[in-house]
């Protein structure tokens, strides 16, 4: 995985888990240990997916860049299915406070978006691959 890659990623999840540990911390005072605990999870749950999402986007573009839109639709669309089959599996669970776990994964998600825009607006990516050293064009006119 190329630097960059891996300092975006880094870029936005780093944000993403302190957003997640603050609001665990709240959940925690507010909502008890449940609530801290589901906190967490959707911390947890934004990172991986969104993270796992950032990853095949990255090499979507690099290896198949006239799908890359396409595929971006699809993955958001994916995350999002995976997202509500993971409410269904929880629905009912005692494990985690629920409403902890939902306002927590909407401020993670917000943060890993914010902190993703401003990691791709500083980095400084090049539209175009430059030619090597090695393959200068070669004069073929004549030299004043």
């Amino acid at each position: 995985m190329p630097s960059n890659d891996v300092r975006i990623l880094a870029q936005a999840a780093v944000p993403t888990a302190a957003v997640g540990a603050v609001a665990a911390v709240v959940s925690g005072v507010v909502a008890g240990g449940k609530g801290a605990v589901g906190s967490l999870v959707a911390a947890l749950v934004t990172i991986l997916f969104m993270g796992i999402g950032l990853l095949v986007l990255e090499r979507t573009a690099k290896t198949l860049p006239h799908l890359f839109q396409a595929m971006g639709l699809m993955l958001y669309a994916a995350q999002i299915l995976l997202l509500f089959v993971f409410l269904a599996v929880f629905k009912n669970t005692t494990l985690f406070n629920p409403r902890a776990f939902a306002i927590t994964l909407i401020a993670t998600t917000l943060a890993w978006i914010g902190a993703q825009t401003m990691a791709h607006m500083k980095s400084k990516m090049l539209y175009v691959e430059p030619d090597s050293a090695g393959s200068k064009p070669e004069k073929t006119g004549p030299s004043s």
